[in-house]
């Protein structure tokens, strides 16, 4: 079984890593500020955001500095229809050299199981619709929702999202919305 355990202050710099590849995969390069603004959440705990990491168990000890193979960034949200609380998986990220081996399962067994101790009824998360890698391996865990994402921007937009939408087209706003 992979071990799981919550980010440290010394895993900066390979979560940085880690960060940094799952921004390349969702071509949504990240900034060195806005990398240390997330870091700054996870160790702060503000906005409730945890980090989770996987330590490479073939990695040599004696280096000194972690060598992570994977991350998740979760936070406890509220579900107000139901009168619960879950969390919710932000990002999770499986180095490449990694894949195959389990990883993403007992990230998100222990994603489960973290909720259940805490109280929460669930874990959920999205991905983007083209990953389908991801997507095999999480409807094997998990029940695929009917639910569909949207983003609506405040200003500019100045940095990516997990998905490639800085092109939008517009809706047409004379069709149906199908809300009553």
């Amino acid at each position: 079984m992979t071990e799981i355990r919550q980010a440290r202050a010394d895993d900066f710099f390979p979560w940085l890593t880690l960060y940094e590849d799952y921004a390349t995969f969702y071509h949504a390069p990240i900034t060195d500020e806005r990398a240390v603004q997330t870091w700054q959440w996870i160790t702060n705990g503000e906005y409730g955001l945890r980090a989770f990491v996987v330590e490479d168990p073939d990695a040599d000890a004696a280096a000194g500095t972690p060598s992570l193979i994977a991350l998740a960034h979760v936070r406890t949200i509220a579900q107000p229809l139901e009168g619960t609380t879950a969390l919710y998986l932000d990002d999770l990220y499986v180095a490449e050299s990694a894949r195959g081996r389990g990883v993403a399962s007992d990230i998100l067994a222990f994603l489960r199981d973290l909720a259940r101790s805490e109280g929460h009824s669930g874990v959920s998360w999205i991905t983007a619709a083209d990953n389908e890698t991801a997507q095999r391996v999480y409807d094997r865990l998990a029940t695929r929702t009917t639910w569909v994402t949207y983003e609506m921007s405040v200003g500019p937009r100045t940095h990516g999202t997990h998905s490639e939408h800085s092109e939008h087209n517009e809706p047409d706003e004379t069709a149906p919305t199908g809300a009553s």
